[in-house]
This record gives C-alpha cells, sequence and structure tokens, in this order.
C-alpha cells in the first residue's frame, strides 16, 4: 500500500500539477463490509505522515490495522502517476528502499494470519530481501492452516531489476496458491505469447489450481476451472483512471470466496460473483485513485441492473 501522487494537467512532475491518492492491492475494498468478512492488511509503513494517513484509512473503511506496522528507519513508498487520455498509467516509484520492504518474517503477526479466511498477496513483495522471505513464511504459514491463497501478481516491470527476473520471481510462488487472478496484459508478459490464445492461458494452469481469472478490461473477463469455463462480459463506462480497477475486481472476489467457496466448484454462482466483479473494477475506473474510487455494493447492483456490454 502506498501513496499515489497523479499529474492533474496530463504529463508534468511538478508538485503543483500533482493531486494525491491512496493506493494498493493489499486493501483492496472500501465499503463492502455489509458483506464483508473480518478484513485484515499486513503491510509495514514508514513512520511518518503518509504511513500514520494511511493506516487510518485502513481504520476508515474497517480494515483490522493490527497487522500494520511502522518502521522509523525508512520512508512509505510513493508513487508518481501520469494519466494518458485513456486513462491508462505510467508510473515512477520512490523505495529506495522504503519500509514495505524491510518487512521481516520475525515481524509477522501469524496467530492473525492463521485466523484468516482468505491470505491475499501480490508479487512486488517478493523483489528483495527481507520482505521476500516474510512473504514466503507469511503465505506458507496460511497454506499449513488450510487458509485459501489467493495471487494477484500485480506486475511492475520497473520495479524489478529486469523483466526476466520479475516473470522468474512471480512464477517462484506460482503453484503455491489457490486462485489466481491477473489481467491479459500479464498473461502476455508471463507467457511471452497472445493472451487471446487459450493455449498461452492454459500454460499458466497447475494440477491443484482451483480457479485462474483473466481479467479483459471492459469486455469482461475469461475464467477456467478443472470441470469448467467460460467468460463474462463487462460494462462500458466513461474511463478517468484505471488505477484499482483490478484490485477492486479481486477484492469482491475475495469477498464472496470467504462467503462461499463453493463457486469455485458451480458455475451459475461463479458467473453472478464474476459479474459483480466486472461491475467493481469498471466504476472504480471513473474516479481518479485506487482506494477513492472503490465503489459500494449498492454502486456495483446499479450497474448491473443497467445490463452489459
Amino acid at each position: 500500500m502506498l501513496c499515489q501522487f497523479f499529474s492533474k494537467s496530463g504529463i508534468s512532475p511538478q508538485p503543483r500539477h500533482q493531486s494525491m491518492h491512496t493506493a494498493g492491492n493489499v486493501v483492496p475494498m472500501k465499503n463492502l463490509s455489509e458483506i464483508l468478512m473480518d478484513r485484515c492488511s499486513f503491510v509495514q509503513f514508514g513512520d511518518d505522515e503518509f504511513g500514520h494517513m494511511l493506516v487510518e484509512i485502513l481504520k476508515q473503511n474497517g480494515v483490522n490495522a493490527e497487522g500494520c506496522l511502522f518502521d522509523q528507519h525508512a520512508r512509505t513508498a510513493l508513487a508518481f502517476v501520469t494519466l494518458k487520455s485513456n486513462g491508462e498509467r505510467e508510473f515512477m516509484f520512490y523505495r529506495n528502499p522504503s519500509a514495505d520492504m524491510l518487512l521481516t518474517e520475525a515481524e509477522l503477526n501469524l496467530d492473525l494470519i492463521r485466523s484468516a479466511r482468505v491470505f491475499h498477496y501480490g508479487s512486488i513483495s517478493l523483489i528483495t530481501e527481507p520482505c521476500r522471505s516474510a512473504h514466503v513464511a507469511a503465505m506458507r504459514a496460511a497454506k499449513a492452516g488450510g487458509i485459501l491463497c489467493s495471487y494477484d501478481p500485480n506486475v511492475r516491470i520497473p520495479l524489478w531489476p529486469s523483466e526476466q527476473a520479475a516473470r522468474d520471481g512471480i512464477m517462484s510462488i506460482w503453484k503455491e496458491a489457490d486462485f489466481i487472478k491477473l489481467s491479459d496484459e500479464e498473461v502476455a508478459f508471463l507467457t511471452q505469447g497472445d493472451p487471446n490464445d487459450e493455449a498461452n492461458v492454459l500454460s499458466l494452469w497447475f494440477d491443484g489450481l482451483k480457479l485462474l481469472i483473466v481479467t479483459d478490461g471492459e469486455r469482461g473477463c475469461r475464467y477456467f476451472t478443472k470441470d469448467f469455463k467460460g467468460s463474462v462480459p463487462g460494462y462500458a463506462v466513461q474511463t478517468v483512471d484505471t488505477t484499482g480497477a483490478g484490485d477492486a475486481f479481486v477484492g469482491s472476489l475475495l469477498v464472496n470466496v470467504a462467503k462461499d467457496d463453493s463457486i469455485f466448484y458451480n458455475e451459475e454462482k461463479l458467473r453472478e460473483v464474476l459479474q459483480f466483479c466486472n461491475a467493481c473494477g469498471a466504476i472504480c475506473t471513473t474516479k481518479k485513485g485506487a482506494i477513492p474510487a472503490l465503489p459500494t455494493t449498492a454502486d456495483a447492483m446499479e450497474l448491473i441492473s443497467k445490463g452489459s456490454n
């Protein structure tokens, strides 16, 4: 989780042309508390104004911040974002190193992890030590406790030493997950092939995986399980900023998996859930910033009632 500064005038690094918002795939839901299980975030922030502000935002949105830590020797991560005319983004990160990179295995609250129903993680925490070892330890504690593991690689190539290092790092824990969500662009990156070619997508499948989802932007998403596969159409909206769309999608998926994991085996239920996920992802693109743009359940249901593409 980090602070993102957005250029107000398209392309400008100057502070007077920037507005600040919050983002991070560790806190993928906002106002879905009426249906969401207890949520807990495991993040290390800098002991600075940004870090304390982010933890306060977590608390305001009903997230248990018991797993959050403050590092007195490093700053909270920052990102500067330039928005293109179609809402797509370019990132410039400040993390040399940031507090989240310094989280150690000894600092983990494993009892808190073991009390969860779903443990969700990305790949950025795999880039450097000691955070990588902490990530792996937390993931393995969750698996040992019978907790479902959810993986959204959330690829950010500029943070890795090289593209191949990113592929190797992301795939190093691939088969630890119970379900995985990735974008069509991430399929292309990881397979170095056409993301619309089902054979390329299925090259990412492995025995033991319960669900693989590929998001296709406004076209919706595709889903693959051991027993069935298909696609669910998306929603056409006025896109302002695509930041957080994937987080909104996967967050709404996590809500529903935590409520009822039979969706892995019931296609009708899964399609209904993915319709909701598509709506959440679409709505999130209509405002700037990830967390400020996250929808309520009512928002999503209203869009669903209007029909998909």
